[in-house]
């Protein structure tokens, strides 16, 4: 992949390995960053591919899909 991820990146993607079915509201509260800075980090992380959402907003869980272990 190359692209280096930032720390709350790293942090998110711990986050959605324990709970695929966390919510952004969850992971700004564990980040201690705003729900708008969740999204912003969410919609980087979809543009590089490392995660995907499946499923609708309610219900829906994420993926992560590149090899950030």
């Amino acid at each position: 992949m190359g692209e280096k991820l930032g720390e709350n990146q790293k942090r998110m993607l711990e986050f959605i390995r324990v709970d695929k079915n966390i919510t952004i509201p969850e992971l700004a509260e564990k980040l201690g960053i705003s729900s708008t800075a969740v999204e912003n980090n969410i919609a980087k992380l979809k543009e590089k591919g490392v995660v995907r959402r499946v499923g609708p907003d309610k219900g829906g869980h994420w993926e992560i899909v590149a090899g950030e272990k």
